[in-house]
């Protein structure tokens, strides 16, 4: 009776971690793509990146799939073999990078949880003891017809799950994880008040203590001569500025505030110009004659050289404004090359992938609605 439940637990427990794993990553597909490109780069596996989107999508579907089979106990015997492969492989990948450390970040979880290598690391330990478990249960032989209906359950559950990756991908993730969702205050309040935290340790008993300055008994010579200055932080109301943009000028002028912070400033973020063409350079150049005849501000960013962007831009006759960027950061911006951001005093009011540009009547509606008080 134990041991049933204790397989039942472990069923639910793993598949449940490959299903939400699977989840987050497979609602970002190019977040998990450019992911999987810092890992080529890590291991001189350059030549894999033009694959990484059809990794990421396979592995996130990969993920989904195992963990619906172990919910609901389909094809079990293989399932188990199946995962038992995965959770080894990256097991000791995860193991390596804990030590080694060539991409801090997994992204098993994607951007909805943040784990350091060694959490990821403990947490496939884990979860290869309930692998263990699976492993050492005695499946019986299927039926033909079994075989036949559980195959075709999981080819549903494939197929379902790589048009849901297929369809964030064409257009934004339907859950947005980063910091530039929308709602989200990219400048903050500026004269938000920034407190000192400092930690200090008794000299004989090691117990810490945090104070927040000037609240600590500076004065006491008494104290000051038991407790040992550790370490201080910096906390602001604030959110971080921009979470790492800095846009610049051709001069190199830093232009990010005034971007960030107008009335109505589109912004058309790309992190590579060369990468637009086809479709997304038609919904571009439409929705750029759409801003010139509606008397809207927009500006170019782009992590592209300065003469490429100026070329482009004369090329396609597009009468914009060009900013420079990190290319890391206008890849975590928006999900889209090009992408639309809409900035208003700081806030962002919406974003679109090229092949949602809004039209005309949808523009109106919405610039109604963001100057509405």
């Amino acid at each position: 009776m134990m041991k049933k439940f204790l397989v039942f637990i472990s069923r639910w427990i793993t598949g449940l971690v490959f299903i939400f794993s699977g989840i987050v990553k497979g609602v970002d597909p190019l977040g998990t793509a450019y992911k999987l490109q810092d890992y080529f780069a890590a291991y001189n596996m350059e030549w894999a990146d033009g694959l990484s989107l059809f990794l990421s999508i396979s592995l996130c579907s990969l993920e989904f799939v195992v963990g619906i089979a172990l919910i609901f106990n389909l094809w079990p015997k293989l399932t188990t073999r199946l995962l038992a492969v995965i959770m080894v492989f990256f097991t000791l990948l995860t193991f390596y990078d804990a030590i080694f450390a060539p991409v801090p970040d997994c992204g098993c979880f994607g951007d909805a949880i943040k784990l350091s290598n060694w959490q990821t690391f403990y947490k496939n330990l884990v979860l290869m003891i309930f692998v263990v478990l699976l492993l050492r249960q005695q499946y019986p032989r299927m039926k033909i017809s079994q075989v036949k209906r559980h195959l075709l359950a999981l080819l549903i559950v494939a197929i379902a799950f790589v048009s849901f990756s297929w369809y964030n991908y064409q257009h934004l993730p339907m859950m947005d994880f980063r910091p530039w969702k929308i709602g989200n205050d990219m400048l903050g309040d500026q004269n938000a008040e920034t407190k000192v935290y400092l930690t200090y340790r008794h000299k004989l008993s090691g117990e810490i203590k945090e104070y927040v300055s000037p609240n600590y008994p500076w004065n006491d010579s008494v104290w000051l001569a038991n407790w040992e200055f550790v370490d201080q932080k910096f906390v602001s109301d604030a959110p971080l500025v921009a979470n790492n943009l800095r846009a610049e000028d051709m001069a190199g002028n830093d232009f990010t505030s005034a971007l960030l912070g107008g009335n109505n400033m589109f912004l058309l973020i790309s992190y590579d110009l060369h990468d637009i063409s086809g479709g997304s350079l038609r919904h571009l150049q439409e929705f750029t004659k759409l801003l010139e005849k509606n008397k809207l501000e927009a500006a170019v960013i782009t992590a592209s050289l300065a003469d490429d962007a100026e070329q482009f831009l004369l090329k396609n006759h597009l009468n914009l404004s060009v900013y420079f960027a990190d290319e890391t950061v206008l890849k975590t911006m928006i999900r889209s090359n090009p992408g639309l951001v809409l900035m208003h005093n700081g806030l962002v009011k919406g974003k679109w992938h090229h092949n949602d540009f809004p039209d005309e009547a949808a523009l109106n509606i919405l610039l109604q609605q963001t100057n509405e008080p």
